[in-house]
């Protein structure tokens, strides 16, 4: 008996499942276009380079605020406040962006081994890793700004940290003119890195 009115139960809500899944959709409209970085200095194809794993250099993955731990492109409006620009999406985080970036950039400009840390086995003594504070709009300036704080690590050797930055002013305040400002800002960025890692 029991078993039944469970089974009724059962049936009676079937009804009232499918319809409220008719009303809600679980996927999200894909954006017209993403975002991405492109490197101004990349690595010539065809070129090799040679070096044991000790000696490559690993580039890591920078830490972010929780306003760029997003594929949003974050809108500076006053000190306390932050919006997202409308209709701006990155391809990916921010952080894995500028973390490719910087290992084309430093492996272009400075000729050295740029291994992943998978790649170099547990075995590199050298490293770049540190934070990507900023990554977004000012709208106080209307400028894309990017500042990073890099650290320089090479076992035996004292740890050095230097902060980077570079601005762009924005034209308009929309999806594609901020993306070129901001890429050539990390761009910026990413060159002043590549000179104090040589």
């Amino acid at each position: 008996m029991m078993f039944s009115k469970l089974s009724s139960a059962r049936l009676l809500a079937l009804p009232v499942i499918l319809s409220l899944g008719a009303c809600v959709s679980f996927e999200t409209k894909a954006p017209p276009s993403m975002l991405v970085l492109t490197a101004d200095n990349g690595v010539t194809a065809g070129v090799a380079r040679t070096a044991s794993a000790t000696d490559a250099l690993v580039i890591q993955t920078p830490e972010v605020p929780r306003k760029l731990d997003t594929n949003r492109v974050p809108v500076q409006i006053n000190a306390s406040s932050i919006a997202y620009l409308k209709d701006a999406f990155w391809a990916d985080k921010p952080a894995r962006l500028m973390q490719q970036l910087l290992s084309e950039t430093v492996s272009a400009k400075t000729g050295h081994l740029v291994l992943s840390e998978v790649d170099a086995g547990g075995k590199a003594t050298r490293f770049i890793s540190g934070s990507l504070l900023e990554f977004g709009v000012d709208a106080a300036t209307n400028e894309a700004v990017v500042v990073f704080d890099a650290v320089k690590i090479t076992r035996g050797n004292p740890t050095e940290k230097r902060r980077f930055e570079a601005r762009r002013p924005v034209a308009a305040v929309e999806a594609a003119p901020v993306a070129a400002a901001l890429n050539e800002a990390a761009n910026d960025v990413a060159l002043q890195i590549a000179e104090w890692a040589n």
